[in-house]
């Protein structure tokens, strides 16, 4: 894409011209500020879909400075929401100019022209009639390339029919496509994992992998490095061997695959979820990829419901999201076995002491604005 920053306003040069005032001398006023172009990291939008097809950002230019001291307008700042997780690169030269990952985070990726000085900054005893002025400043303009890396906690990796999309919609209220051809996932999708405490954990799920993914086959590149940002990998492995492969193997070459990626990647925390333990075969598989690996995965099913809570706790205990419900009853010493019955028309006034998320102290009294304590 290309932005660019708005122009300064040139200064004005001016003299005062007034009935009775024989020497008004300068009052050329300055030219106003260009604007910038502002990203801001937003999460109401997950795609750079609307800056693809509308490249060209460009902010608004200062006006210029009039006579009686008069300053010009400064341009308004063009703000440019992106999904956080967007990197922005200058085009020309590679360089990483912002990573934002942060909500709310405002960075200035063009600043605006300054704007030029009037003739009235010129006067001086020696110059009482200065004709100077300075024109605004030039505008920045940039060639930029923006990518995208999905922010979650938690990656779900896998080959194709896997079963990832269908672990992510079983876990969170996602709802991405699911079939039974490969490559039914073609874009990422971020589902959020929700807590009886209110903790939250963010699980994206990529387009499946296949072998040399991290030497670019496919578009092995543009899905690994969704993973980048996350705090640990599941590796979901078809424990049913679906389209005759072997689970044992499969594991084999995405531990291989993310290995060649990116070594720090590699080392991250990560869990292996043995997929599809409905199927017939599966448990007989199962004892084989312990046997051919010494490690012990999660046993899940989607169809059934099986290990999928124990998977929640596991995950849990690595990313140790933040609970945001911290009143409980045994804090404020209370018994939940003593709280009225709240199923009639009416809710008795003993049982609001157990909504703890209430706050039913009495409010303190406020000063009167005339006694000077203005709240």
């Amino acid at each position: 894409m290309r932005v660019r920053s708005g122009r300064g306003g040139d200064g004005s040069m001016s003299m005062r011209r007034e009935a009775l005032v024989e020497f008004g001398g300068p009052d050329g006023g300055d030219g106003g500020r260009g604007g910038d172009v502002v990203f801001v990291a937003s999460d109401h939008i997950n795609s750079l879909l609307s800056l693809y097809y509308d490249p060209k950002c460009y902010a608004q230019d200062g006006e210029n400075g009039q006579s009686q001291k008069m300053y010009g307008k400064r341009g308004k700042d063009l703000v440019v929401p992106v999904p956080r997780g967007t990197e922005v690169y200058d085009a020309d030269t590679g360089l990483l100019i912002a990573d934002i990952t942060e909500p709310g985070q405002r960075v200035i990726v063009a600043k605006g022209g300054a704007g030029g000085y009037g003739n009235v900054h010129f006067k001086s005893s020696v110059n009482q009639a200065p004709t100077e002025h300075t024109p605004g400043g030039e505008p920045e303009e940039k060639r930029l390339r923006l990518e995208l890396k999905t922010i979650a906690d938690a990656g779900l990796l896998g080959f194709p029919n896997a079963g990832k999309s269908s672990l992510l919609s079983s876990l969170s209220s996602a709802t991405p496509k699911i079939a039974s051809y490969p490559f039914t996932t073609l874009n990422p999708i971020v589902g959020t994992i929700r807590y009886d405490d209110y903790a939250n954990i963010a699980m994206a799920d990529v387009p499946g992998i296949i072998e040399g993914a991290a030497k670019g086959v496919g578009l092995g590149l543009a899905f690994l490095r969704h993973l980048e940002r996350s705090k640990v990998l599941v590796y979901v492995i078809d424990m049913a061997g679906s389209d005759n492969r072997l689970p044992w193997e499969d594991f084999r070459i995405l531990r291989k695959e993310i290995e060649e990626y990116s070594a720090e990647l590699a080392e991250r925390p990560h869990l292996v979820v043995a997929n599809k333990m409905d199927a017939p075969e599966a448990q007989e598989n199962l004892a084989r990829f312990v046997d051919e690996l010494g490690l012990e995965p999660i046993a899940v099913s989607c169809a059934t419901g099986e290990g999928l809570d124990v998977f929640k706790e596991e995950l849990r205990g690595i990313v140790k999201p933040k609970v945001k419900f911290h009143h409980t009853h045994a804090e404020h010493g209370m018994d939940l076995a003593e709280m009225p019955d709240t199923t009639g028309e009416e809710i008795p006034a003993e049982a609001l002491k157990f909504a703890t998320f209430l706050k039913l102290e009495k409010p303190k009294a406020k000063s009167h604005p005339s006694r000077g304590n203005i709240h």
